[in-house]
């Protein structure tokens, strides 16, 4: 796997974070996890990958090795629903791109065509309009693969770890009613908190609106990338994240 940089000198400790397409900052020159390096002098490693989550993690043993070397490693927590489970298959690295349907998903959808999807996200669309009903049960499914996703993840980190939650809005409580949008779909608070005695630590960052006013300003993108950047936290939220996320990491050792 390939990632951002710019590379680091591991022989002594340092800071790894691992995530999604946030982590890696898209379309933004300084992530916040460069910003943390900056504010915390501790060396910083950035291990975000575009459309990334537990699967990516637990498929490369390699990125799993080096991060278990860290003396801190900050999980951004993404979402439920782009991962391999019983009911459908994901892209091994870009865990958004949809596979292929389980035959159980075939039985419970018969009036679905799956090979109309290449995304996740509308494949799940899909599911929910055509029968709410039904489509709570996969919404289970995904939740509970997630769990035991994420705590094998943290099993495999023998540093401090520290949850990281970057939304425009907190966790929803648990048994609410999840949409399929935001950075972090179908996880609820209960959720992160089921994760919470193998963690040191967990960074709750809702943007404010003053950050997600600013849109795409002082974001570099391709015009035809103009709107996957407004859907992404731009210099202002990351400098929020950073400044949330350094006290935490100040006081680890």
């Amino acid at each position: 796997m390939l990632f951002r940089g710019p590379s680091r000198d591991l022989a002594g400790p340092f800071v790894a974070f691992l995530g999604g397409t946030e982590t890696y900052g898209k379309f933004v020159r300084e992530p916040f996890a460069a910003l943390c390096e900056g504010a915390t002098g501790r060396v910083s490693v950035n291990l975000g990958t575009v459309q990334a989550g537990p699967d990516v993690w637990l498929n490369d043993p390699a990125l799993l090795d080096l991060a278990s070397r860290a003396s801190v490693t900050v999980v951004q927590i993404t979402g439920a629903v782009n991962l391999t489970n019983r009911l459908y298959a994901v892209h091994p690295r870009r865990n958004d791109r949809f596979l292929r349907a389980a035959p159980l998903l075939q039985t419970l959808f018969r009036e679905v065509d799956f090979t109309e999807f290449s995304f996740v996200r509308h494949m799940l669309g899909s599911l929910q309009a055509a029968s709410p009903a039904k489509f709570d049960l996969v919404a289970e499914e995904l939740r509970q693969a997630w769990q035991a996703r994420m705590q094998m993840v943290l099993s495999r980190l023998p540093g401090a770890k520290v949850l990281l939650w970057i939304g425009s809005a907190p966790p929803p409580a648990a048994g609410c009613a999840m949409a399929l949008d935001g950075q972090a779909p179908l996880v609820d608070r209960a959720m992160i908190e089921a994760l919470g005695s193998q963690t040191s630590g967990y960074v709750e960052v809702v943007t404010s609106p003053a950050a997600r006013a600013q849109g795409t300003a002082g974001m570099c993108f391709d015009p035809a990338d103009e709107a996957a950047a407004r859907g992404l936290p731009g210099p202002a939220a990351h400098a929020e994240i950073a400044a949330a996320l350094a006290p935490v990491l100040r006081a680890l050792p």
